[in-house]
């Protein structure tokens, strides 16, 4: 009886490990290199295959939800890792894309305010580029805005929480 209930406890845990790493659909790019999409189900954490070794960068936001690094996305033991229904397409840390070029003026600091209603997580979406920057220049609610805990930012724009609410200032560059 104990034979058969630790294999049976062995055939469950392997069957839960390979549930457990989701190997990412790669697709190669052309001359752009490869990528892979990388999905949160649901809004469940999800481990994602990289055929490549080293980091990762979100070229493209598939989800509603926000991809924020380090929050809803990252990479750890050579795996890319999803939560809270992130869904994107992610490329090589270092790899530069080729084609697409923004066009002249397109560089450029630009003021934007971005709050957190009632409390809850919101994304105020603007293209901050891949080299560019956001700070705070004026927090307009009592509730703390505190960079990396309650507001940050990544290319698809800025995101705040916890009743954050600011004039903040985007350095956008290409």
């Amino acid at each position: 009886m104990r034979v058969s209930s630790l294999l049976v406890t062995t055939f469950a845990l392997a069957a839960a490990a390979a549930m457990y790493v989701q190997p990412a659909h790669s697709q190669p790019r052309g001359d752009r290199g490869p990528t892979v999409v990388c999905e949160s189900q649901d809004g469940h954490y999800n481990r994602c295959q990289m055929p490549w070794r080293g980091g990762a960068r979100l070229v493209q936001q598939i989800s509603d939800t926000a991809c924020v690094q380090g929050r809803t996305w990252g990479v750890r033991g050579g795996d890319l890792w999803v939560d809270q229904g992130c869904r994107g397409r992610f490329a090589p840390a270092g790899y530069q894309q080729t084609g697409w070029q923004p066009p002249r003026g397109w560089d450029r600091r630009f003021p934007m305010s971005c709050s957190s209603s009632g409390y809850n997580y919101q994304m105020c979406r603007v293209d901050v580029g891949s080299h560019g920057r956001v700070m705070l220049r004026r927090q307009t609610s009592s509730s703390a805005c505190i960079e990396g805990q309650t507001w940050g930012y990544n290319r698809a724009g800025v995101w705040v929480d916890r009743g954050c609410a600011g004039d903040f200032m985007v350095d956008r560059r290409w």
